[in-house]
């Protein structure tokens, strides 16, 4: 990582960014200086406390889009609010994800249409929208949130092994179209991040097999991560980071794995 406040000036644009993950990602990059828009489709409300936080404790504005991003005309929009409050977009993390688990026999169609939107359109609009902008300035760092299961398959959760496979594709052809200038796009490919989700399900384990937590997160865990603990957050913001700064000029394209080791086991 470059030194502290290193982004002082630009704006980053994170999806599906009000917490889990996303907002770690957020916290990171307002800490290096960037101004930050928030996004969700909670009321904004239930975000301002958290929204104002970060915006004191970071020394940037930091602002929220209540907006879903699973038509076109809401990315649309998201962009748009970005560029009117902040002048400016200059680093882009596609983060937002629905997910369902169930096998493809009996997965609804609504559910996969909604992955479909949600996961990979989103991602195609938000980086066809800002594209122009960061030409114009020759300064675009492009993130697309991916996971270990767009390298690896499993079972009942065909929409998101799909869709995060297709963005692999997305971020190459991004990263091509892009070689003159100084416009990146990445893959980062999260292991198990201890989020608000992940621990919905781990506490589920502790309610139906009558587990200790640590019994369940290792029950959670086992076939996945080789060392058997969860990734920190820090580690995959620290990575984008780095992918941030000029150090990081000449990569692009990438797949960038934190996961522990999983990929290699398989």
């Amino acid at each position: 990582m470059t030194g502290r406040q290193f982004l002082r000036g630009r704006t980053a644009l994170l999806t599906g960014s009000t917490d889990g993950l996303g907002f770690a990602l957020a916290e990171a990059l307002a800490f290096a200086g960037c101004h930050v828009m928030l996004n969700g489709i909670e009321p904004a409300a239930s975000v301002e406390a958290r929204r104002t936080a970060l915006e004191q404790r970071a020394g940037v504005s930091v602002g929220y889009c209540e907006v879903s991003v699973a038509e076109e005309c809401g990315v649309a929009a998201l962009i748009e609010a970005t560029h009117r409050q902040f002048g400016t977009l200059d680093v882009l993390v596609n983060n937002a994800v629905v997910r369902h688990f169930a096998p493809i026999v009996d997965f609804p169609t609504e559910k996969w249409e909604a992955a479909l939107a949600v996961n990979l359109s989103a991602a195609f609009h938000a980086i066809r929208l800002a594209l122009p902008g960061m030409r114009a300035r020759n300064f675009g760092r492009i993130f697309n949130m991916t996971s270990v299961y767009g390298s690896r398959g499993t079972t009942n959760r065909v929409d998101y092994v799909t869709t995060k496979a297709a963005l692999l594709g997305l971020t190459r052809a991004v990263a091509l179209e892009n070689l003159d200038y100084d416009v990146t796009c990445h893959a980062i490919c999260p292991g198990s991040v201890l989020t608000p989700g992940t621990d919905a399900r781990i506490r589920q384990l502790m309610a139906d097999q009558e587990l200790s937590r640590a019994a369940a997160e290792q029950a959670f865990l086992a076939g996945k991560q080789p060392g058997g603990r969860f990734i920190p957050a820090a580690s995959v913001s620290d990575l984008l980071l780095f992918l941030c700064g000029p150090a990081a000029r000449d990569m692009t394209g990438a797949q960038l794995p934190v996961e522990g080791g999983w990929l290699a086991s398989g």
